[in-house]
């Protein structure tokens, strides 16, 4: 009997002091949503503008001359937002229109009206913003999700995209890789619940630390800007959702890709490995593969003086019978 007693003791004494650790964090960090609209005075500045995709009121930015006929479109990955493109949007809207929105789940445009975040509704969602858009052709370039989302697309669209860019895509199996803070918390039951109302600064820094390769430039802004968007009404219960949705991609329709791929990818990319680069280049029937020495998981914000230049060579130069 005292056995019996000592268990059940054992066992209030482990869920009250979880309680207590529960409520200290929520005491010390807790964060309301942040209104949408509260947002958009510093978010959402010229040029974005909204449009209506599926009953979410979409967060988009249209550059560039309005003359190019064949845009390139720009998909940003997990956790993050159209402003992931900024530095090489600046450099490449001189040379071509350049189309980009925060996909649902993320930045301003936020959750889903279903809670449907699997890769099928994201290419819907994609083909419907294409279309409300009049482009019916284009460059298509996606990282992390995006790219999967962007390979899956130019797939099910062949004749809708005329080259294809895969920076860091998921799809492949990953394996040996140090992954993210955040994504890992976010599968942990109890602690995932706490991340919709809870979402500290040293967290968000830890993530953005595990994707650059250089982490001396994670700055404090850029801190407080993934972290404005996490917190975005709506975005963290989105993001669990997302995160148990099944995202394994489909990756036995990268052979039936037939446009030009441009696969770009940083050397130190510890979410999703380099060994998944050579992947797609075995696979890809057409493709160039270009690895960025020193660089993480997203070479567009890390390094956009070095993909900005690729890409346009790409876009502007490069066919298969060079």
């Amino acid at each position: 009997m005292s056995n019996m007693r000592r268990r059940y003791r054992i066992i209030f004494l482990f869920f009250g002091s979880m309680a207590t650790v529960i409520l200290v964090l929520l005491a010390i960090f807790y964060q309301p949503d942040i209104p949408v609209d509260a947002l958009k005075t510093r978010y959402a500045l010229s040029p974005s503008q909204f449009t209506l995709v599926h009953g979410m009121s979409t967060h988009f930015r249209d550059e560039g001359s309005q003359t190019d006929s064949i845009p390139l479109v720009l998909l940003h990955g997990t956790s993050s937002s159209l402003l992931t493109w900024d530095a090489c949007a600046k450099a490449w809207k001189n040379k071509h229109r350049i189309v980009r929105m925060d996909l649902p789940g993320f930045g301003l445009t936020g959750p889903h009206p279903n809670n449907d975040y699997s890769i099928d509704a994201y290419v819907d969602f994609l083909e419907k913003f294409l279309r409300d858009r009049n482009i019916s052709q284009c460059y298509l370039a996606g990282n992390s999700l995006g790219g999967l989302i962007a390979y899956t697309y130019a797939a099910r669209f062949p004749f809708q995209v005329k080259k294809l860019i895969l920076i860091d895509a998921a799809g492949y199996p990953i394996e040996h890789a140090k992954g993210s803070l955040a994504f890992k918390l976010g599968k942990i039951p109890v602690i995932k619940n706490l991340l919709t109302v809870i979402t500290p600064s040293s967290i968000v820094r830890k993530s953005l630390e595990d994707a650059y390769g250089n982490t001396s430039l994670v700055t404090d802004a850029l801190v407080e800007q993934y972290r404005d968007m996490a917190c975005r009404e709506g975005n963290r219960e989105a993001l669990l959702q997302r995160l148990q949705t099944d995202q394994k991609g489909d990756t036995t329709i990268v052979s039936q890709l037939n446009q030009p791929t441009l696969i770009l990818w940083g050397e130190q990319d510890q979410l999703i490995p380099v060994a998944n680069a050579y992947k797609f280049q075995r696979d890809v029937p057409q493709d160039t593969l270009v690895v960025f020495s020193g660089v993480g998981h997203v070479p567009m914000e890390e390094r956009p003086e070095q993909v900005a230049p690729v890409v346009l060579h790409f876009l502007n130069h490069f066919s298969w019978t060079e």
